[in-house]
């Protein structure tokens, strides 16, 4: 008991003296953890922002993609898409609610004098517009009699609103696509319109009905469109349903299709968030190496200005782990000292990137707890060959220089 107790009087001392000799050297302390707190704080920065910029993204993608499944048509030989037949086979599945196909092509739009070339046109049918009624602004959604009778109708968007319809009200005017007059009988916000699509293919400028955008592309098969699943069925199952039911439409042919469910799509984007968050780690992490070489450096500077004082305590009994604990101990206190403030300094960086970047501010309790550890190992790991070398110095040789 008493040897425990001596030896914590002790470690406490060094601990004293550890700040005293940190105190004692205000600027070269200030260089050495200067080191340690830049790597942390990158460290800490990087890992936090890319979480914020996950969970933000993560967000996103189920706020577009919630309750549904994008199905993507590769064909084979005998079957290059979905016919309307198809269509209505998926729709009466009961884990599906209802589809949405996507027809897409590039127009040439024109109106009187004016017009504009590669003009993104999508076609829908009316299921897209029940279950998306805020994008209407003005005028009236596109609905089944369109559809069943692939009428010349459409939707268009501020931009083609600005390009053609300057100053004059478009509901009820007629704009032409492909050279084909459309009437123009609502308006649309491509804000609302977004979706895992849009991401890679940009929003459409019109929208038609998607019978009228097949025989436009002069075809009758439908090889993009979305699954919207039946309350209170998982993703998982409505993706083996209609997996199930496209087997057989394509005679079990392998490779026909791909049924694309939000958990696929968010498990992959997190993973690669997760790659590059190692990444990032990784190359901030290499300025904690290099702060812990610039203890080093500071700890064997310190071994040699202090000579006389280790061949004083050891001509007074230290023994050599009490020299090397106490050279330790003050490597330690440098190290955590900047890891401390690099934490602190990582998460303001973090929340004023965070705020720039228009995302998320979500603190990691693992990149704090890695970057305290790895600051407090660099101290200790780069500390203890100075310390080594404090406690192996023979008093005889370190009285000398008195």
């Amino acid at each position: 008991m008493h040897r425990i107790k001596s030896t914590l009087i002790m470690i406490g001392e060094c601990f004293r003296m550890s700040l005293s000799n940190i105190r004692g050297s205000k600027v070269r302390s200030f260089l050495t953890v200067l080191g340690i707190m830049i790597g942390v704080m990158a460290v800490i920065a990087l890992i936090t922002t890319v979480n914020g910029v996950t969970g933000t993204l993560s967000d996103s993608f189920l706020s577009m993609g919630a309750g549904t499944l994008t199905v993507s048509v590769t064909g084979s030989d005998l079957k290059t898409g979905l016919n309307s037949e198809d269509l209505k086979t998926l729709t009466a599945l009961d884990e599906v609610d209802g589809l949405t196909p996507t027809v897409s092509l590039t127009a040439r739009v024109s109106r009187g004098g004016s017009y504009q070339s590669r003009i993104t046109v999508s076609g829908k049918n009316a299921y897209y517009f029940r279950t998306n009624p805020e994008v209407l602004i003005r005028g009236r959604l596109l609905n089944f009699i369109d559809d069943d009778n692939m009428s010349y109708v459409c939707m268009i968007d501020q931009t083609m609103i600005d390009s053609f319809f300057f100053g004059v009200d478009p509901v009820g005017e007629n704009l032409y696509i492909s050279g084909i007059p459309f009437l123009v009988v609502g308006t649309f916000t491509t804000e609302k319109t977004e979706s895992i699509a849009s991401i890679f293919s940009g929003s459409p400028d019109i929208l038609i009905p998607y019978t009228t955008a097949l025989k436009m592309n002069a075809s009758s098969d439908v090889t993009a469109f979305t699954v919207y699943i039946a309350e209170g069925v998982t993703s998982e199952d409505a993706s083996a349903a209609v997996e199930a039911a496209m087997d057989v439409m394509f005679s079990f042919e392998e490779d026909c299709f791909t049924v694309t469910t939000m958990s696929a799509i968010e498990d992959t984007m997190e993973s690669i968030m997760g790659m590059m968050a190692a990444l990032l780690a990784g190359i901030a992490s290499i300025s904690l190496i290099v702060g812990g070489i610039g203890i080093m450096n500071m700890m064997l500077t310190t071994v040699t200005e202090r000579t006389v004082e280790i061949g004083l305590k050891k001509s007074l009994g230290a023994m050599p782990w009490q020299i090397q604990v106490q050279f330790l101990i003050e490597s330690f206190l440098l190290s955590v000292i900047g890891g401390i403030i690099g934490i602190a300094s990582g998460l303001l960086l973090s929340m004023a990137l965070c705020n720039m970047l228009q995302t998320a501010f979500r603190v990691s309790t693992e990149a704090i707890l890695l970057g305290f550890g790895f600051s407090a190992a660099i101290g200790i790991l780069f500390g203890w060959a100075p310390a080594r070398k404090a406690s192996r110095l023979n008093p005889i040789d370190a009285l000398r220089s008195v």
